[in-house]
């Protein structure tokens, strides 16, 4: 039960932090300096980007109507077809986006996780990061974005953003959503179809982590490591729901500056926790 509890701790962190520019994986690993799960180091190591799997779901649920690639029914009659092709070239920009950070993901997965992986590396980007949003978003100020909707997205945006996803991919702290947004933000997107560019590469970003992630765990869970994972993904699923419309209605009215000190302060206080506690 204890363990049970405690997966929901780790759901809830994910759930919140996913889609935050605060990075999920930099908390998940500061909370497992804390809050440490009664399991092998396999199965942590897997259970911290599968449990990301929830809020993914999450993202699915809500914007269906945007990335689902086909209509059915009536609304195939009204639009002359079932597919719907500005719904399939966004995937085509999504899976463009995706390929500098997959290429390096697959490649580097161990060496990455070896050696980046520690409250050092988290600490420093969620500094570095955090400034870069607050340096941003006062140079944007007055400015009206030359990219407002998905439509606008070129093939040459997407890349670039999923240049900034490579550096998330590589460095823990750095939050993918947070250096997807920053990156989409230095060419001119607006914050909304930023937040909205991010959650989708998200999709099949961390279906493919999971994927790898499980295989190289392997498909034999004990009970309890079953219990653990499909506890933790279904509360981040749940407060995942919440925090995404949480996110989107707070960008319509502000910007992300709250969420460069939020990373700035935490960053400090990890590194002089440690140092003390060192």
């Amino acid at each position: 039960m204890v363990e049970i509890l405690k997966a929901i701790l780790f759901g809830i962190v994910e759930g919140i932090t996913e889609w935050l520019p605060i990075s999920s994986t930099g908390h998940l690993i500061l909370l497992n300096e804390f809050v440490t799960l009664d399991v092998s180091e396999e199965f942590w190591s897997m259970f911290e980007v599968v449990i990301q799997l929830g809020a993914i779901l999450a993202v699915v649920v809500l914007f269906w109507d945007k990335i689902f690639p086909f209509y059915f029914g009536k609304k195939a009659e009204e639009n002359g077809g079932v597919i719907r092709k500005d719904v399939f070239v966004l995937w085509f920009k999504i899976v463009a986006a995706c390929i500098p950070a997959a290429v390096v993901g697959l490649a580097f997965d161990d060496v990455l996780e070896k050696y980046f992986y520690n409250y050092q590396t988290v600490a420093i980007m969620l500094i570095l990061f955090g400034v870069l949003f607050i340096v941003i978003e006062n140079l944007n100020k007055g400015k009206k974005p030359k990219i407002r909707s998905l439509k606008n997205i070129t093939y040459t945006t997407a890349i670039i953003i999923g240049v900034f996803q490579l550096i998330a991919a590589v460095f823990p702290g750095t939050s993918r959503s947070g250096a997807t947004i920053v990156g989409a933000l230095l060419i001119g997107v607006s914050r909304t179809v930023a937040a909205e560019f991010t959650f989708f590469l998200a999709i099949p970003v961390m279906f493919g982590a999971s994927l790898l992630k499980i295989v190289k765990f392997g498909f034999e869970f004990t009970g309890m490591e079953l219990a653990i994972l499909l506890t933790g993904m279904i509360v981040a699923f749940v407060v995942s729901v919440a925090v995404i419309k949480f996110l989107m209605g707070y960008i319509k009215k502000h910007d992300f500056k709250v969420f460069g000190w939020y990373r700035i302060i935490l960053g400090v206080l990890v590194l002089i926790y440690f140092m003390v506690a060192g």
